[in-house]
């Protein structure tokens, strides 16, 4: 569940044109995004390290298997009495048998580090979406953060820093090994592992990196519109709009395909470089050890090593290829887990304070908001503007307002989803912030706005409020959400599965199953917002009344709704309206004088009375 900000901040759908891609970098000066996740390698370090070795003894396995071959074919030319092949036999089967051990034992041991990672880059990925989610973060860019850009975090270890170490360590020892035969053509075989090793691939980087900015922030838009065309078919054809919303999506899927292919052909044309530089540099070693007068058969060993030894240093072109598409999904995760920073210890809770370190779910608590002011954009109008509200333990306040007041915003920044531009919010004295994401739900919690409903049964869905609770305690939640007939009339019970997202349930009853899931937690401080939503006039007083009484005595509600019956038992009401308190008191008060609640009751008791006099 998440409260969703009033203001219209969302990002780009499939009927705008999104702008020009920004990566979700951390601003200059800051930890390179390579450095913050590799910060998360460290308790795998070891592992990988492992990976790396394995990694280059693979390669030379291969490079030694292939020098050994040749040695062995060239000197059999000569028929030589059997027994001075036999080694070099005996080698070439155990270097070939070694080379796919040590690359099965790499795999393992670098996929068991990474994946290991992963788990926890994923768990730090998705609690900060959970804390920070707001309309700037939009369910598809969201879905591509938590998949493709976290896998950008596996691909940097698995095919760029395990391959690039091992092809830099083998190219090491086989310009090391080429100088005990010839330091000339040691000399040239350096000269062209530089240029296949280090030249290319900073010419790769070069030519790939302005695109490959482009295509991480349209992938994430892409998957966007995945998403709205999925599920916003059925709103989209009922305003003609589909052919727009396909248009916009596949003039994104075209940018994407165009910029895709010149990647492939910068990719190519690097390739053919490389070919290229292996030939060269076998050419110059070859003519370098004729000249110093090599025997032949080992110029023979030194230009088909030549040609190994190139070819696993152009992994590096392929290393830096992939570094540079993997760097704008990097930046975004990078942005992700440096904003998710620990609590600093000054404002840590006391942990003497319940024995927890955080709020005890059963007591009692004040709620203060002094002159809170919520900005979603610089220069924008505030959500929240100087907003001020008590709410201490046992009182009962409505928030009403139109659409866009700063309503469900109020309830955000109440639960901690939204931090104040301005202002504070303090929960028994201390600054809502200085409370754990993982504790301030002992305190502060219950149903907020588009609440989700899993799909599970109708008691799984209800014990996420409380796990453990019995079947009295779910018998009282549902009664009191006007949900228990529903769950008695069906054959399942309480193990009646209600779909993906609710979908065997009606929207009444989905918003029920959510509300009595908010009562099952029973939170000091209940946040209802628009608990009655999709119910009718008379069903849904007879919930708010009933879902009222079942809150425990001593405990806090602050109730959010657009429709005012129901709300004379309440101790005050608030009017918002442009983010801004316009009125306050009791109901008694509040329609007697002139104002927008008042002109809003008499609206909305006309039309709840023409309503009832057309239903049956």
């Amino acid at each position: 569940m998440n409260a969703a900000p009033e203001p219209s901040a969302g990002g780009p759908g499939p009927l705008h044109e999104p702008p020009e891609p920004v990566v979700d970098a951390a601003p200059a000066g800051r930890t390179t995004a390579e450095r913050t996740v590799l910060r998360l390698a460290r308790p795998y370090l070891r592992r990988l390290a492992g990976a790396g070795l394995l990694a280059a003894a693979t390669e030379f396995a291969g490079l030694a298997l292939m020098a050994t071959a040749t040695w062995l074919l060239m000197s059999a030319a000569g028929r030589p009495p059997l027994d001075r092949l036999t080694v070099a036999i005996v080698a070439v089967r155990a270097l070939a048998i070694s080379r796919g051990v040590f690359r099965y034992t790499e795999r393992l041991a670098g996929h068991d580090a990474v994946l290991r990672m992963i788990t926890d880059v994923r768990t730090r990925v998705f609690a900060t979406l959970a804390a920070r989610r707001t309309a700037a973060h939009r369910s598809g860019d969201v879905l591509s953060r938590l998949v493709s850009d976290v896998e950008a975090v596996q691909d940097l270890l698995l095919r760029v820093l395990v391959p690039g170490s091992a092809a830099a360590l083998v190219g090491v020892l086989a310009v090391a090994g080429a100088a005990l035969i010839s330091l000339p053509a040691a000399g040239a075989l350096a000269a062209g592992l530089l240029i296949a090793g280090v030249a290319l691939p900073a010419l790769a980087t070069a030519v790939t990196r302005r695109n490959a900015a482009e295509v991480a922030p349209l992938r994430g838009a892409l998957a966007t519109d995945a998403i709205d065309l999925t599920h916003g078919a059925a709103d989209l054809a009922a305003f003609g709009a589909t052919g727009a919303a396909l248009r916009a999506a596949e003039q994104r899927a075209g940018r994407l395909a165009r910029l895709e292919r010149r990647l492939a052909a910068a990719g190519f044309a690097v390739d053919a470089a490389g070919v290229l530089v292996a030939g060269l540099t076998a050419a110059a070693v070859v003519l370098a050890a004729l000249a110093a007068d090599v025997p032949g058969v080992l110029v023979g060993v030194l230009a088909v090593g030549t040609l190994a030894a190139v070819e696993v240093a152009l992994a590096l072109v392929s290393a830096a290829r992939q570094w540079t598409q993997l760097r704008p999904g990097l930046a975004r995760v990078a942005a992700l887990l440096d904003a998710d920073q620990p609590i600093p210890p000054s404002a840590a809770v006391d942990p003497s304070a319940n024995g927890t370190g955080g709020p005890e779910r059963g007591g009692a608590h004040e709620l203060r908001f002094d002159e809170v002011t919520v900005r979603y954009r610089a220069g924008a109008a505030p959500a929240l503007d100087r907003v001020s509200l008590a709410l201490p333990a046992g009182r009962r306040i409505a928030v009403v307002g139109p659409s866009g007041a700063g309503k469900s915003t109020l309830a955000a920044v109440l639960t901690g989803a939204v931090r104040p531009a301005s202002g504070r919010v303090t929960l028994d004295g201390r600054d809502l912030s200085a409370y754990a994401a993982e504790e301030l739900p002992r305190a502060v919690g219950g149903l907020l706005a588009e609440a989700y409903v899993f799909h599970a049964t109708v008691r799984e869905n209800l014990l996420l409020g409380r796990a453990g609770a019995g079947e009295e305690e779910l018998i009282a939640a549902t009664a009191a959400a006007g949900l228990l007939e529903w769950v008695h009339a069906q054959p399942a019970g309480w193990d009646t599965l209600v779909g993906e997202e609710g979908g065997q349930l009606s929207g009444g009853q989905r918003q029920r199953l959510a509300l009595a899931r908010a009562l099952l937690a029973a939170p000091p401080v209940l946040v209802l917002d628009e608990p009655t939503e999709g119910l009718d006039p008379t069903a849904a007083d007879a919930v708010l009344a009933s879902a009222l009484a079942a809150t425990p005595a001593g405990h806090s509600v602050l109730l959010i709704s657009h429709r005012l019956s129901g709300l004379a038992e309440l101790d005050e009401i608030v009017v918002l309206d442009g983010g801004r308190v316009i009125q306050r008191g009791r109901h008694a008060e509040l329609v007697t004088a002139p104002g927008w609640y008042r002109d809003q009751w008499l609206l909305q008791a006309a039309a709840e009375r023409g309503y009832l006099a057309l239903t049956p």
